[in-house]
């Protein structure tokens, strides 16, 4: 989320920290060097970058609407669906930690490409390998893919856009493009593939075949676009390398509580992107692709405009205005159910999206500016990989619990639980979050 901000992204996975938390790494003569061997400029590279984030965001949600085509071929169960779907979280855990962090260090491109082409791989295996098998494969990598791109990607709009305009440092334009890219990704991929399983002969390959071309485009743009990272102005450093994860003093706590925010916002936007078709199709009767694919296209729609429209506000205010809307969305979704109807329903999960993306926003923001300015990437990644651990494991253990009682029992409770964590988690990263920084400042 950047969710999808977003991170995503988001799923960075979402929106993008404040422009103040993020600076871009400028290294002087070099950068011209760069600029000779790119075939396009820093402008223009900074739209190419930003149309591949929202190609390889968009692929990691366009399985949702196709869920129930998926049940119906092989004879799986809603646990089934969440499984295959956290595989996705299993794999972008991986692509965070094992690789997010080193753009700092290797360079942004030289990740978003690898990103994007394991991403091409995956399309590839469910195209080849279509049983519940290569399926589970093929989402693994797609999170992987999406685990390289979300949190670099959003530092290469930033970087790229500070080398096109270097007197503007300030300037909200590569947050506002970072959230956009991540979050509204994360809303086409199932508009999309519900768009193609509507209409298009043999939905299940045609709509892997689509993603294919596109990510394939994706990465001859991105090869076209400058590196940011001088990497050997970094490898004349010696062993002066960014740490991998690295906070300002004493602001542990404070990561915590902000991270929090991460993990209830994505709580909520796993679940309806595992579950929301099927509850389309089971509560409310309706077996439209399209509107299958509706409802978590308007959730993370809600969450990337909400983001647009108040993201020049300060963290703290982002947030005291997420821990309102939020639980308010989440109380129509579970009244959604006992009075089902599909206009309820769709506005309960934009409200709670728009919420959920407000959330996410404040979090990622006070993660930037807790980090240390060397171990920036470092320190989304991680940020990144719980938010994503709780977009996949709420989602499982709601399907499992569905099988012993009802949804809206379990809908009720799940949106409870949420909301008091979300509010608990804003009080607490407000007051510890703003104590270390001045602390910090102070330093």
């Amino acid at each position: 989320m950047s969710a999808p901000s977003a991170p995503p992204t988001a799923p960075t996975v979402g929106p993008s920290p404040s422009p103040t938390a993020l600076r871009p790494q400028r290294h002087g003569a070099p950068v011209a060097r760069r600029q000779r061997r790119a075939a396009v400029g820093h402008g223009v590279g900074f739209w190419f970058a930003a149309v591949a984030f929202t190609v390889l965001m968009a692929f990691g949600t366009e399985p949702t609407p196709l869920w129930p085509m998926y049940q119906a071929r092989d004879g799986f169960g809603t646990t089934t669906v969440t499984v295959a779907f956290a595989m996705m979280i299993v794999g972008a855990t991986a692509g965070f930690l094992t690789l997010g962090h080193l753009s700092d260090r290797l360079g942004r491109r030289r990740i978003v490409v690898p990103a994007l082409a394991v991403a091409i791989v995956a399309a590839l295996v469910y195209l080849i390998w279509p049983e519940l098998p290569g399926l589970l494969v093929g989402r693994f990598l797609n999170g992987v893919g999406v685990g390289l791109m979300a949190s670099t990607a959003t530092m290469y709009l930033h970087d790229l856009y500070q080398q096109e305009h270097p007197d503007r440092p300030g300037s909200a334009v590569p947050g506002a493009v970072a959230a956009a890219a991540n979050l509204g990704g994360l809303a086409l991929g199932p508009l999309t593939a519900g768009l193609i399983a509507q209409w298009a002969p043999d939905p299940l390959t045609t709509t892997q075949a689509v993603f294919a071309v596109a990510l394939s485009v994706s990465l001859v743009l991105v090869l076209a676009t400058p590196e940011t990272v001088d990497r050997s102005a970094r490898a004349g450093a010696g062993d002066d390398r960014p740490p991998r994860f690295a906070l300002r003093h004493g602001t542990g706590a404070a990561f915590a509580a902000a991270s929090a925010l991460g993990t209830f916002a994505f709580a909520l936007l796993g679940v309806i992107s595992a579950l929301g078709a099927i509850v389309v199709r089971t509560k409310l009767g309706i077996d439209s692709h399209i509107i299958g694919g509706l409802a978590p296209t308007l959730m993370f729609a809600a969450s990337a405009l909400g983001q647009l429209a108040l993201g020049a506000l300060p963290s703290r205010r982002l947030a005291a205005t997420g821990a309102v809307v939020f639980p308010l969305g989440l109380g129509l979704v579970a009244l959604s159910l006992y009075f089902p109807t599909l206009p309820l329903f769709l506005s309960a999960v934009s409200v709670a999206g728009a919420g959920a993306g407000l959330l996410f926003k404040s979090g990622i923001g006070w993660a930037g500016a807790l980090a240390v300015p060397a171990s920036r990437a470092g320190v989304l990644a991680v940020f990144f990989t719980i938010a994503y651990l709780g977009m996949g494991l709420p989602a499982i253990l709601l399907s499992v619990i569905i099988r012993h009682t009802s949804v809206e029992a379990t809908m009720t409770g799940f949106a409870v639980a949420l909301s008091v964590g979300a509010v608990a988690a804003v009080r607490v990263a407000m007051r510890l979050t703003e104590q270390r920084l001045d602390s910090a400042r102070q330093r």
